[in-house]
């Protein structure tokens, strides 16, 4: 008896010294992940966003950035004296430069932010892609492209993350879109841009900004096409329009009665193909690789009767705005490195500046919208600078 009672002794010593060391070396691993991850709160910029006390607002438009996985990913397109010391770090400076010479008080990234098949963790090249941006404390907000979850998230935890990132404005999909209410895509979202403070205007929303998700690939009836703005997202779309055009307490103040409206999506709809055969500004250099689908989103912005220009990107070599049915249809041209271009011809950005009328004492609605673009040079060159909206 006396041997047994020793044996049990034994064991439950045994496992008990165990049961302390795994104790000792969790605790231990939970203070080096601890220490190594730590937990933070997201940094936010200030809101709402406002006009300047100048009276402008200047969006700084960043599309296809194509980044990877910074210094390893290589450039494309590029002339071969530059090619040897060219990578997504000549992406970073660009976008570092842009911010620090047109001083943008918002950034709109219109999808391709990254290139999926050319990184092995999307959240590691998220980061590294939108790091100025982060950096600058400037509020800023994206949309996807079509070979951003070509990696290790998909589309919706893409948005999602980038929703959390520091300074973002970003939603998955609009707070006020009812979880039974079925909405297509993800990154379907608007912001308002508010008077300048202590002006009379600080609580009107002036200038609204309408993000969409645009897709990716679908199959269609058999036929593989670019993905396109369905019809659930229109109507979500005109219905947010009507409830902001009787926002304003005070429509005597807003030229027309409305406060102008931009929109932001990264595939081209298919009525940007007419603007071949017209005027345009800038340079229609590719084919514009569109949707064989069309679900009515350039009807449906006629017929809001705000928006007053739509910006993309997708196809990196235009670099054009043109005018359609009164809605200015604007590219961005490519902006990263890692994405196709031409050899030769300068990576570039686009900037939009909104203006406010003046009146006697005070401000009014928005009385201009102009445009420009910003080539990756020596002097930041601005080129092809228009009026796409004035009262």
């Amino acid at each position: 008896m006396a041997a047994i009672l020793k044996l049990s002794l034994f064991y439950l010593t045994s496992i008990f010294a165990f049961l302390h060391l795994l104790h000792n070396q969790i605790s231990q691993q939970l203070l080096i992940t601890h220490d190594n991850h730590k937990v933070r709160l997201k940094k936010n910029p200030d809101l709402p966003l406002r006009f300047r006390h100048d009276g402008a607002f200047k969006i700084l438009q960043v599309a296809d950035m194509h980044y990877g996985m910074g210094m390893i990913t290589r450039c494309r397109d590029v002339m071969s004296c530059e090619f040897e010391f060219c990578s997504d770090l000549n992406t970073t400076r660009f976008l570092r430069r842009m911010i620090e010479d047109e001083k943008p008080n918002f950034i709109a990234f219109t999808g391709d932010n990254i290139f999926g098949t050319s990184t092995t963790d999307a959240a590691e090249s998220l980061i590294k892609a939108f790091g100025p941006a982060m950096e600058s404390g400037l509020p800023w907000a994206a949309v996807l492209g079509n070979h951003d979850q070509e990696s290790t998230m998909n589309r919706e935890e893409l948005m999602y993350f980038i929703s959390l990132m520091d300074y973002s404005v970003a939603q998955t999909n609009h707070a006020k879109v009812s979880m039974t209410e079925n909405i297509d895509g993800f990154g379907n979202y608007d912001l308002n841009v508010y008077g300048p403070l202590g002006s009379h205007l600080a609580n009107s929303s002036l200038l609204n900004l309408f993000f969409l998700d645009s897709g990716d690939r679908e199959i269609v009836q058999g036929v593989r096409t670019y993905g396109w703005i369905k019809e659930s997202q229109l109507r979500w779309l005109h219905r947010v329009s009507e409830g902001l055009q009787g926002q304003n307490q005070d429509p005597n103040h807003l030229p027309g009665g409305r406060p102008p409206a931009l929109a932001f999506f990264h595939i081209p709809i298919p009525e940007v193909r007419q603007l071949y055969y017209q005027k345009i500004i800038g340079q229609f250099q590719e084919a514009v690789a569109c949707s064989i689908v069309n679900a009515g989103a350039l009807k449906t912005f006629v017929s809001m009767g705000d928006v007053k220009a739509v910006f993309i990107g997708h196809d990196h070599n235009n670099d054009f705005c043109g005018n359609v049915d009164g809605i200015w249809l604007c590219y961005g041209g490519g902006f990263g490195y890692h994405g196709y271009g031409r050899a030769g011809w300068p990576r570039r950005a686009r900037v939009i500046l909104a203006e406010l009328g003046k009146g006697e004492n005070s401000w009014m609605g928005v009385q201009r919208i102009k445009t420009w673009k910003r080539l990756d040079d020596e002097k930041l060159s601005k080129i092809d600078e228009q009026v796409l909206w004035q009262t």
